[in-house]
């Protein structure tokens, strides 16, 4: 497996394990606030090693938050 498809499957993982604390966090896991914070974690070295690898840049990334921000202060009340 080259480096491209181990960060692609591993991020696929960590993805699947955030999944999964926050479904443990709606039902009120008692240790769900530490799995919570480790997944996250997780997804968040994946994306940087995203970038830093240079599949995506941090200014497009950050692009991509704000449309978010922005689309979710539309249609939720989430911001």
């Amino acid at each position: 497996m080259n480096k491209f498809q181990q960060l692609m499957v591993l991020t696929m993982e960590e993805c699947g394990e955030l999944t999964q604390a926050c479904s443990k966090q709606l039902r009120g896991s008692p240790s769900a606030q530490k799995l919570l914070l480790e997944e996250v974690g997780d997804v968040q070295c994946m994306i940087n090693l995203i970038i830093k690898n240079e599949l995506l840049s941090q200014e497009d990334v950050q692009k991509r938050v704000e449309y978010k921000l922005n689309k979710l202060s539309i249609w939720s009340d989430m911001t």
